[in-house]
């Protein structure tokens, strides 16, 4: 899994439009180098992952954004648990289920270098650090395990021709706010460097 997501960002360049996609299982772990805001660094558990190791965001940002170079575009959609700052991005938008939002600084306090080599990095998340994403109740309404980011997200790029950002957050926040009354959780969080 390093090796390939080694592989997304080598030899970008401007113009490029880079996709990554995990929908599985996350968790968070205490951070050792001070670089979270909330004392947590969100880690990935791949099926591997009792042997080979969780794959944390401090590793995420090291291979996938700090390389993209000036004019390529990242696209982050994280399905997971703890995902929320997934990517370590220094900017986070939050929007409740009453569609208000706000942007939060996540800058480093230690000071670490979170940014870029000049490129855009933008992470969809299915739930904050401190929550649990929705899958189980989509069985009800698909017949198959899903998260609940993941089929908002299919449903909403399927029924739209072109979609912006804005857009694309707002679809989201409708769609999962069914899901997130029956849970009681998910927060769709937008962030970006």
């Amino acid at each position: 899994m390093i090796l390939s997501l080694g592989w997304l960002v080598e030899g970008s360049r401007a113009g490029d439009s880079l996709v990554f996609y995990y929908s599985g299982h996350g968790s968070q772990v205490r951070d050792r180098d001070g670089d979270e805001v909330d004392g947590y660094d969100e880690s990935l558990m791949p099926v591997d992952y009792e042997t080979e190791g969780r794959i944390l965001d401090d590793e995420l940002t090291a291979i996938i954004v700090r390389p993209l170079p000036r004019g390529a575009t990242l696209h982050a959609i994280v399905d997971t648990c703890s995902s929320g700052t997934f990517l370590d991005l220094t900017n986070v938008c939050r929007i409740n289920r009453q569609a208000y939002y706000k942007w939060e600084d996540h800058s480093p306090p230690n000071g670490a270098n979170k940014g870029t080599s000049g490129g855009l990095a933008i992470s969809i998340s299915a739930c904050d650090d401190h929550q649990r994403s929705g899958d189980t109740t989509l069985y009800a309404f698909t017949g198959v395990p899903m998260g609940a980011l993941t089929y908002s997200f299919v449903q909403t790029l399927e029924q739209a021709k072109r979609v912006s950002y804005g857009h694309l957050m707002v679809a989201l926040r409708n769609r999962i706010g069914a899901v997130q009354q029956a849970l009681g959780t998910s927060t769709v969080l937008f962030s970006h460097v």
